[in-house]
Parts: structure tokens; C-alpha cells; sequence
């Protein structure tokens, strides 16, 4: 029989009406045609969004390094620890400063309020005035800077300890407990699992569809199942010169399952609509090189038919040519042969 002339170029989501004939005994369903989207698959990397190399903000010794590579880390956790003895003291000076530059500024003040007085009882001249009030200026001045002199300290004391920012996972160690650290130097590398991402490149061929449709399916290769749908993308203005393809960036959500770090993915755009036939997978039948389906007509008349199957997706495929939409199939192809040659006996008058 040969072949029906039907092209059709989309993503399978058709809906099928399968139903029981209280006459036959196999199960029928019915191949529908729907605008469906149609997809682009390439292949993405998992990325963290969170990731950094924690750097030392104050030189020192190193005195504790409490986790290593693959170690999990909890935000707020102590990494590191650096000698702090020296800084401990530069607080106390600090904080001995600010006790003298108070005490000078109260003696200071004392003074100005007493000659302010002689000064509007004209006891003292201008002069003697303007000095009195540049010195509790100075004094107020000095009480300033021990005050920040204060803030310093503190932030260097309190920089001898380094805690996690987020949590998760160290990837690299930088250094060893003992080793002097200098300000700017890498202490470790990590990154937090709790927010993903999705980076793919992508041909300008395709990037305004990317852009005007706004969707991405991501599929784990692991067990070649959609992991989830994402509409929040990133596409990067610029594509690269070499490629000519556009970085785009698919933001997941947070704590994703079974997705890590570096996994190689599947990154489906949706592109375009338009239909696409399909029927149960399990109606086709495969003999040599030749696929076929029996087909129920109106008067529950069954006939067996060629048919050119397209793509697969999970329990149904598409159907190229040789069906219409419309048209009934037999899901179990088994039976519906066995129930065919029945039928063709009896019309032959063969017992």
C-alpha cells in the first residue's frame, strides 16, 4: 500500500482518546493533530551560583584550618582561624586612645566654657577666645579619630576569624595551619548547591526564538528525564566570534534534585508551534523493515497499514504518513491480528 503524503514538523503534547469497542477485544485510540511546540535540544553545564574563593583580609599565622576538600560547610561556620594576639592588642591601644582623647576633650571643654565666659564679660581678648575654641575643636577631633581608630581594630580583630558566607561545598584548600598568610591571599573554594544554573550555548539561528519564547526544559542524562522547566533566562547581548553562538544562562530552582555542579545536561528551547499526528507507541508494528498499525474504520472494519513512524516520545509516536487524524488503531496489535484473521476466515467461509 503506498505511503500517504503527510509532513508534519513540531513537539509532541497530543491528547489521545483511547476507548474499549464492546464488540472487539483490543483497545482502540484515536490520532489527534494539535499545535504542539517545537524544541531545539543542546547540550548545557551545570553551574553554581554561588561560587568564590574566600581571600584573607589581615596577615598572620595561620592557626587552625578546620575543613578540607569535599567537605560540607554550613554558613556562619569557622574556616579558618589566624593568630590574633597582635591584633587583640592593637584594640586595647585603640581603645586607650579614645579614653585620653576623651579626657583631654572634656578638659578642653572646661576650658572654652570659661573663657567664653570672660570673653563676653570682655575680661579676654578675641584672640585668647579663638584659641580656646580651635583647641576644643582639635580635642573633638582627636576623640573622632580614636573612635575610628576603634572601628579598625575591631573589623582586623574580628577578620582573624573567617566564617562561611553560604553554605556548601569546598572545592580547593589553599593553605595549611602554621603557614603565614598575607592580606589577599586565597584561603579556600567553594561553592553552595542550594541555587543552579544552566549554561548552554546557543547558534544565533536560533537565539530570537530563544528570546521571544522565553523557555527551557532540562533533561538529566542520567536517567533521560525531564528534570524540570525554566523560564527565567539570561541571554548574554554579544555572541562569540569564534562559535557565533550566544551564552545562555537557565536559572533553576532552588535546591534541585539529582543536578550537581559540572553535570553535562540537555537543554530543550521551545522554538516554534506547530502539529505534529501521533498514536500509541504500542500500536505500531515492527516486521523486517516495515512498520504498520491496524486501523478500525467506521463500519468496525479493521485493515492492516504501512505507516512511517517519526520520533518517540515516552508512550506515543508520531506518525509521518500513512494514518489521518482522526482515524482509530488498535493498541494491542497482538490481538487485533489474531481477531483480523478471524475475520477473514469467516468472510472466506474457511472453518
Amino acid at each position: 500500500m503506498p505511503l500517504k503524503s503527510i509532513l508534519l514538523f513540531s513537539f509532541l503534547l497530543i491528547s489521545l482518546s483511547s476507548h474499549s469497542e464492546e464488540n472487539l477485544p483490543f483497545s482502540i485510540a484515536t490520532a489527534t493533530n494539535e499545535l504542539t511546540p517545537q524544541v531545539h535540544t543542546f547540550d548545557g553545564i551545570v553551574e553554581a551560583v554561588n561560587k568564590a574563593t574566600i581571600s584573607a583580609q589581615v596577615s598572620g599565622r595561620v592557626t587552625e584550618v578546620n575543613f578540607d576538600i569535599d567537605d560540607y560547610v554550613a554558613k556562619g561556620s569557622i574556616i579558618v582561624r589566624i593568630r590574633d594576639k597582635e591584633y587583640k592588642a592593637r584594640l586595647a591601644s585603640a581603645k586607650a586612645s579614645l579614653k585620653e582623647a576623651n579626657a583631654n576633650h572634656k578638659d578642653a571643654k572646661l576650658e572654652f566654657n570659661r573663657i567664653e565666659g570672660l570673653y563676653k564679660d570682655k575680661i579676654v581678648s578675641a584672640s585668647n577666645f579663638d584659641k580656646a575654641k580651635a583647641a576644643l575643636k582639635a580635642a573633638e577631633a582627636r576623640v573622632a579619630a580614636s573612635e575610628a581608630g576603634i572601628t579598625e581594630a575591631n573589623e582586623q580583630l574580628n577578620n582573624t576569624i573567617i566564617k562561611a558566607p553560604y553554605a556548601g561545598i569546598v572545592t580547593e584548600r589553599h593553605i595549611e595551619p602554621g603557614e603565614t598568610m598575607r592580606v589577599g591571599q586565597p584561603i579556600m573554594t567553594g561553592f553552595s548547591m542550594k541555587q543552579l544554573r544552566v549554561s548552554v550555548d546557543v547558534p544565533q539561528t536560533y537565539i530570537k526564538a530563544v528570546r521571544q519564547h522565553q523557555k527551557a526544559i532540562i533533561t538529566n542524562l542520567e536517567n533521560n528525564e525531564p528534570a524540570l522547566t525554566s523560564t527565567q533566562l539570561t541571554i548574554y547581548p554579544f555572541a562569540n566570534p569564534k562559535s557565533h553562538t550566544f551564552r545562555v544562562r537557565v536559572e533553576l530552582q532552588d535546591n534541585t534534585k539529582d543536578l550537581f555542579p559540572g553535570m553535562l545536561v540537555k537543554v530543550a528551547f521551545e522554538i516554534d508551534n506547530t502539529p505534529r499526528l501521533i498514536i500509541p507507541t504500542s500500536a505500531i508494528v515492527y516486521r523486517s523493515e516495515v512498520s504498520a498499525v491496524y486501523v478500525l474504520d467506521e463500519k468496525q472494519r479493521l485493515s492492516f497499514r504501512q505507516v512511517r513512524p517519526g520520533k518517540q516520545f515516552k508512550n506515543n509516536t508520531e506518525i509521518l504518513a500513512g494514518i489521518d487524524s482522526g482515524e482509530s488503531v488498535a493498541t494491542d496489535p497482538v490481538r487485533a491480528g489474531i481477531y483480523l484473521k478471524q475475520q477473514l476466515k469467516l468472510q472466506s467461509g474457511v472453518k
